[in-house]
Order: structure tokens, then sequence, then C-alpha cells
């Protein structure tokens, strides 16, 4: 048996050989490797620009998805929301003016409570804010003036009842006509003075004043004991039935209200129907305005003297204008509302939905806006609470275009 026998340079050089194949090994396998993990990156990169372009179609598909549809309320939740709904009709719409005014006492119901003579005040039987009945005592005074006249009034009728009982047989006719004529006289003295026109038996000259109609006592300036001129207004008694409302308009506006036409006052939300009595012939040199008269029935006691309010009136065309006195159709201003870039009406279909139909408006006429197309005569459209069905159906998107 042969022994082999390692001389030290060899034992050198079989460590650089085993190093020298690991190197050309390694050199051999990289590229396999590169090769092998780059597609791998590419199709990652491609993967994520896949799914990017697949979210954001899905998210297009979602919004389309996502279009107004209608909603169903019963009767109940309409009622809760304040939702109402109107048949469309044509109807032939006319300009409101809108203008403000100032409640005043109506001229025709109001009565100065007023001595007719020099006269002294006794005593008070009615103070200021007081409703009273036609008849009702006011006030008693007394006048010397007054004391002659109950005196010439109780003589003259004490005399013509003593000749008319005699006759003619017993006292010449001279004598009947002078006792005639001297008691009407006495009564007409009387009654200028504001006595009754019969005697009272009394000649204190105490007299009282009473209220010629009903009404409220809105003034009153006196005290007892003082001493009033003839003609100083005591009380003012005005029958708050009815009133006046004075409106004020630029005068080439006033001149389009007719007069008999209706006029709608607005006090505190409640709505009082008025009708135009007369409109003014002069303009203000201050304002430039004109004053628009309209008698308002008071029911409830609503209106006061003093009180402001808002007065709508009708006017008719201006001079200018075209008069479109066709028909045509028109909703509430505030039916309509925006959704989704669009200006809609909601309707009820055949379903009973409340769907939004895209229009298109014309001129606003007062508090109403003309409906060129989109709705016809006979349509169910909602006319208040349009936005709180707009609410619902927004909430309606929500749920089915983020539920997932």
């Amino acid at each position: 048996m042969r022994t082999l026998l390692m001389t030290p340079s060899r034992l050198i050089m079989l460590p650089l050989a085993a190093a020298l194949l690991l190197a050309i090994s390694a050199c051999s396998k990289a590229p396999e490797t590169e090769s092998t993990h780059a597609p791998t990156a590419e199709h990652a990169e491609s993967g994520e620009a896949d799914h990017a372009e697949g979210a954001e179609a899905h998210a297009e598909a979602g919004e389309e998805g996502e279009a107004a549809k209608p909603v169903k309320m019963d009767e109940a939740a309409l009622k809760a929301a304040g939702i109402k709904l109107q048949t469309l009709q044509p109807s032939s719409l006319s300009e409101e003016l809108r203008a403000p005014g100032e409640v005043v006492d109506s001229a025709y119901g109001t009565t100065l409570i007023t001595p007719r003579v020099e006269s002294l005040v006794v005593r008070r039987h009615a103070k200021l804010g007081d409703e009273v009945r036609a008849g009702a005592p006011l006030v008693t005074l007394a006048s010397v003036e007054v004391s002659d006249a109950q005196a010439d009034l109780r003589i003259a009728e004490q005399e013509w009842r003593r000749v008319s009982a005699l006759g003619r047989e017993a006292v010449a006719g001279r004598r009947i006509n002078e006792a005639k004529v001297a008691v009407e006289r006495a009564r007409a003295k009387a009654q200028a003075y504001g006595l009754p026109g019969t005697s009272s038996g009394s000649v204190n000259g105490q007299f009282t004043l009473t209220a010629p109609h009903a009404g409220r006592l809105t003034e009153d300036d006196f005290v007892v004991g003082e001493r009033i001129e003839p003609g100083k207004a005591l009380f003012r008694l005005v029958d708050e039935s009815t009133v006046w409302v004075d409106a004020k308009l630029p005068s080439g506006t006033a001149s389009r209200i007719e007069a008999g036409s209706a006029a709608t006052i607005v006090v505190g939300g409640e709505h009082l129907v008025g009708k135009v009595l007369r409109s003014a012939h002069r303009t203000s040199e201050a304002t430039r305005n004109a004053s628009v008269r309209v008698e308002v029935p008071n029911e409830g006691d609503r209106l006061h003297g003093g009180d402001f309010v808002e007065v709508y009136f009708e006017a008719a065309p201006a001079a200018n204008t075209d008069n479109k006195s066709a028909t045509q159709l028109a909703v509430p201003t505030d039916a309509l509302v925006q959704l989704e870039g669009e200006t809609v009406v909601f309707r009820r279909n055949r379903a009973g939905a409340l769907e939004p139909v895209p229009v298109r408006v014309g001129e606003v006429i007062g508090d109403r806006t003309v409906i060129r197309e989109g709705l016809k005569a006979g349509d169910n459209v909602v006319v208040a609470g349009a936005f709180a069905v707009k609410s619902q159906i927004l909430k309606a998107q929500l749920g089915e275009g983020h539920g997932h």
C-alpha cells in the first residue's frame, strides 16, 4: 500500500481551490435569482394598479347607483314632518306687493264725548280702557246754563199741559200757539246742551253724558272738579270691530292698487283679510310715498290703533308691461329645492311615493314661481315641507351607497 504524502504547498492550495469553486457557483446562480424575482415585482405593481382602477370603477358605479330615488311616507309621517301636498291647477297670477302699514282707528266708528256748554265735572262713571255699551253713563257735569235750560223746559211743559187740557173753548188760539212754541223752544235748547227732550223734574244743572254707541274708551283727559270748556273732549269712544290700516307705497305703485280690491294684513303670524277703501291722491314730500287705506274687520280684537303690520296687495299690471292674462301653472317658491344640481319639485307618483321632478321655472310673482316645464295640471306636488322630503331622500342614498 502506497502512502500519499501531502507537502505543505499542496495543503495551502486546497482551500484556495474550494473558495474558487464557491465563487464560480455563486456567479452562475445570481442571474437565476434576479431573473426569478424581477417578474414578481412587476406583477405586484401591475396588481396594485389593477386594484386601484377596479376600486375607482366601483366607486363610480356606486355614485351612479345612488341617484335620487322616490321616498314613501304615510300620512302620519307627512303630518309629523309638516309636509303638505296640493293638486296643481292653472291659475291667473297677479303681482303681489308688500308694504308696511299702521293701524288707525276708523273715523266712522269714533266719537269724541264733549260738553256743549261750560260745566264742572261732578262724577266719573267710566275710565280709560273700559268697553261700554250704547247708552251707558260716562260722566256727570253741572252747569248754570243747563240749570236755566232745565227750569225753562219745566215751566214750558207745565204751561203746555195746562192750556192743552183747557182746550180752545176756554183758551184763545193765540195763547195755545204761544205755549206750543215755548215748549218746543225749551226742548230745543235743552237738546242743544245735550239734555233729553223732556223735563226730568230737577233744575240743579246736573246732566250726564252717555255713550252714543258701543265701543272702547281709548282717551280719558279730565279729573273730577275740573272746569270744562265747551267742545273739550273728555273721552274718545272707538268702535274697534272695524279698523283702518294705512299702508305706505311709492306713488307710482300706489296707483296700481284698485279701490275695492282685497288686501291681506299680517300681524304676529296671523293673516286678516281687508278691503281697499281708497288710494291717496297726495304724495308725501318727505318720503315720496302715498298712503293706501284698508278697512279690516277686527275679529278677536287683534288690531289696535298704533300697531305696525305688513300689508300685501294684489296689484294690477303696470301700464308699460304686458298683461299676461293666460292661466299658468305655479307653485309656492318654497316648494322648489336644489337636488343633484337641478331645481326639482317633489311629486307623488302612482305608487304613492314622493319623487323629485326636475323643472324649468319662470318668473316669480309674489310668493309663487311659474313652472314652464316638468309638471302638468293634475299633478299632486309637495307645496310645504320640501326640505324635509329632500332630507329623507339624502338619508336613503347614504344608507344604500355606504352600507358595505
